[in-house]
């Protein structure tokens, strides 16, 4: 799934829109802290924000 980055960290893009997705995947993608598409944010690797990866593992990508 993703890889883990050795100060334990994430780099995490938004790359597909949620129109058309339920409701609780476009709110995992705005509780991740994304606001617009191709955004690139930087979390730590943590047990929640991996369960939120894989929740909406379509609509985002791990970058290296």
């Amino acid at each position: 799934m993703a890889t883990k980055k050795s100060s334990g960290t994430l780099k995490i893009r938004w790359v597909r829109s949620f129109i058309g997705c339920p409701r609780n995947m476009r709110q995992t993608i705005r509780g991740m802290g994304f606001r617009r598409m191709n955004q690139l944010i930087e979390r730590p690797d943590t047990p929640s924000i991996r369960g939120m990866i894989a929740r909406v593992h379509h609509l985002v990508q791990i970058e290296e």
